[in-house]
């Protein structure tokens, strides 16, 4: 962890340019978009279809506060995330009435119902042409439009999320949510309320997802009915299940993959989507648990193959033996 830590704060000096620092960004605000959805499906076992209409939420809210009302970025911000949070908590009272597939596909109704919005509310959201204009906030003078602030902005963030993150799902409510998922029968025996614990997480992943929403309009300075689609939620779930459910850094290795695919491997391959799905077959038949769980995996084989040393008891006991 601190060599990771290490290597990410660093990271703009040994990166090289701009264009490198940008992109680590895009790599940290989709790592966080994750790491939400990861909230509620590795942990919860709640697959969502709809989870980048709360990124869009946020996004639209902060971005016409600031450019219609002349609100501050800190107010606005903190309206944007208020308003996502009220509104998971109203999808989470319709969504979490059915479960499995049924669940799967009302996410996917209602991220299509806020993208229809976006899309045809032309008034509020600029329609196709989206919301543009925003300029980025500067927190207590910090210029962030240069791109080593705004990485070093989004990586205190994105930090900061991680910890929250490693707090809850290692607390004992972390210890009843994925209780809900391997034994919702059991739990509710218990005496745990299986639905307030589904609907309090699905509420704090569409919270941190408000999170992302914040952090990509101001990594972009604009908004578009795109970012609600289901393209995106898409993707992002295809970067959890990629790296690996259920884990905190499984989401961050399948962000960086999917981001550095589309930036990097498009520049070179006209065709790179036809790469990435060639990717994620491969780590479906070879990895199914995911990229860090097949690395741990991996590890724990090569350290149970090493030779163990006898214990320094044994061979001195092993010497007297044979002492005639």
């Amino acid at each position: 962890m601190a060599l990771a830590a290490l290597a990410l704060g660093s990271a703009p000096f040994w990166l090289g340019g701009d264009y490198y620092v940008n992109l680590a960004s895009q790599v940290l605000i989709a790592a966080l978009f994750a790491l939400s959805l990861n909230l509620l499906v590795g942990y919860a076992g709640l697959t969502s279809l709809g989870h980048a209409g709360y990124l869009g939420l946020s996004a639209y809210a902060s971005a016409w506060l600031v450019l219609n009302l002349k609100w501050g970025h800190l107010a606005a911000a903190l309206a944007a995330l208020g308003f996502t949070g009220v509104m998971a908590a109203v999808f989470g009272l319709v969504a979490l009435r059915a479960s499995g597939l049924s669940f799967l596909m009302i996410t996917l109704a209602l991220g299509q119902v806020l993208w229809g919005l976006a899309y045809r509310w032309a008034s509020v959201t600029g329609g196709d042409n989206g919301l543009s204009g925003l300029k980025r906030p500067a927190p207590f003078g910090w210029d962030l439009n240069e791109a080593r602030a705004f990485y070093w902005f989004a990586l205190i963030v994105f930090a900061l999320v991680c910890l929250l993150l490693h707090v809850l799902v290692r607390s004992p409510f972390g210890a009843t949510i994925r209780g809900t998922r391997d034994q919702p029968r059991r739990m509710s025996t218990l005496g745990y309320d299986v639905w307030r614990i589904r609907w309090f997480t699905f509420t704090a992943s569409g919270f941190l997802g408000g999170v992302a929403g914040l952090m990509y309009v101001y990594y972009q300075q604009f908004i578009s009915p795109h970012s609600l689609s289901i393209a995106s939620s898409a993707e992002m779930l295809l970067m959890v299940i990629a790296g690996g459910p259920g884990t905190l850094a499984g989401p961050v290795a399948g962000a960086a993959l999917v981001v550095l695919l589309k930036n990097v491997a498009s520049a070179y391959i006209d065709r790179w989507i036809m790469l990435l799905g060639v990717v994620f077959v491969l780590i479906v038949l070879f990895v199914p648990g995911g990229i860090v769980p097949g690395l741990q995996r991996l590890g724990k084989r090569l350290r149970a193959r090493r030779p163990r040393p006898e214990p320094a008891g044994a061979v001195a006991d092993m010497t007297l033996k044979e002492v005639p």
